[in-house]
């Protein structure tokens, strides 16, 4: 089975170099790996002591970074080595400061695997959430490397739980411990005969409840907001902002919006302003101009979303027209904001939580979009009644990080 599976690595990495002529995603996916181990040659001594973070995209290096922050803070002598598998994660998190190295995850081959743990020799391995890569797994258990599984989180119609999944439930006997965020996934795993496992919860709540900790003032979103009742729509994707636009346009309450779409494309940011018929503005537009008296604020840039949600006293979080779903709510929670989504939340358990505890709503259409929109507008004290649902939510699922650091 492991032949058959080096094989697919080895046909797949081939038609990902053809179609990187003509998909520029894939473009960054192949190009970013042609010098990582020229990078870390650079950047590792053979005397180096190093820990190895593994993150699919962004998502999981956000959930991550609470423990690889602690990690070298314990460790301060130790270097970090960070990878990612998507372009949407190494890209966005490439100059981060946490890691002493950041490169992509070269492709899962046995070479590969061989080639990047002698120049990283790690003494420990983290992989975050997911993402169970045979060969580097199978290298790590050769050199008795602990490695861990961090947030992890398992559901039934994973190959790992199927008749036919002998090969990838081989790779869970590699790892020296698993922390997952919920009973249910340490049932599954203990199904499968793992003891080494514990409920640690989702280190990403640690993160988010040191935003608050932080700086978050942005004087230019204090400007426009100018003490009016503000909905921050952030991570909006098509499907969202077709409702979203005609609630914008429509509505006569006194309230104003800014949007920070998931894509930041110019000429999809130019099509959604133009849609728009109340007075907007772009980030990229702001300089010299009276903030206070536009309606509606476009966001195109990144990595000033969590801020902005500090002036929130509504949310909405895109995501969830589309598939896999939701995007990340626990940040506009930790502000205490009450958060409406769409429908597809059910493969997110923080989404579930708070919709069963009542702090974000999910509506299925236009009209339960301006229903909520306006109950929440009208109504204080069931506004600041949910936002504290969501505010004590991420309170009391904080402690992952602690618990996994006390554990290895």
């Amino acid at each position: 089975m492991l032949f058959l599976y080096n094989t697919i690595i080895t046909i797949a990495d081939f038609f990902l170099k053809i179609i990187s002529l003509f998909n520029p995603k894939i473009k960054l996916f192949v190009a970013g790996r042609k010098n990582v181990f020229e990078t870390l040659s650079q950047k590792i001594n053979t005397n180096d002591k190093t820990i190895w973070f593994h993150a699919a995209s962004l998502g999981e290096y956000e959930q991550g970074l609470p423990v690889i922050e602690k990690i070298k803070e314990k460790y301060p002598s130790y270097k970090i080595i960070l990878t990612f598998f998507s372009p949407s994660g190494y890209e966005v998190r490439k100059n981060n400061i946490v890691a002493d190295a950041t490169a992509y995850l070269p492709m899962d081959t046995k070479e590969n695997a061989q080639k990047f743990l002698k120049l990283v020799h790690p003494e420990m391995a983290f992989f975050i959430k997911y993402e169970y890569w045979p060969n580097y797994l199978n290298e790590l258990k050769k050199e008795n490397t602990p490695t861990y599984l961090i947030s992890g989180i398992f559901r039934e119609n994973q190959l790992f739980f199927k008749w036919y999944g002998q090969f990838y439930r081989n790779a869970l006997n590699t790892f020296t411990y698993f922390f997952v965020q919920n009973e249910a996934s340490k049932k599954l795993l203990l199904q499968l005969g793992k003891t080494n496992v514990a409920v640690s919860g989702d280190t990403r709540f640690d993160r988010v409840a040191t935003i608050l900790e932080k700086d978050n003032t942005l004087d230019f979103i204090s400007e426009f907001k100018n003490d009016t009742l503000t909905i921050v729509i952030g991570s909006s994707w098509p499907k969202d902002e077709n409702l979203l636009i005609d609630y914008i346009n429509s509505t006569t309450q006194n309230t104003k919006f800014i949007i920070a779409p998931h894509n930041i494309k110019s000429e999809q940011i130019e099509q959604l302003k133009n849609s728009i018929s109340k007075k907007t503005v772009l980030f990229s537009e702001k300089e010299n101009k009276n903030l206070a008296d536009f309606d509606v604020f476009i966001i195109d840039t990144i990595g000033i979303l969590t801020k902005i949600y500090s002036y929130a006293d509504i949310a909405y979080v895109g995501g969830g027209f589309g598939n896999p779903g939701v995007h990340n709510i626990l940040e506009p929670a930790t502000f205490g904001v009450p958060i409406v989504i769409g429908p597809n939340f059910s493969h997110f358990a923080e989404a579930t939580a708070l919709v069963n505890l009542g702090g974000c709503i999910s509506i299925m259409n236009a009209n339960e979009l301006q229903n909520t929109f306006d109950s929440l507008i009208s109504d204080k004290i069931t506004r600041n009644k949910k936002g504290t649902i969501c505010r004590d939510f991420v309170k009391t699922n904080t402690g992952a990080t602690n618990m996994i650091l006390e554990s290895i």
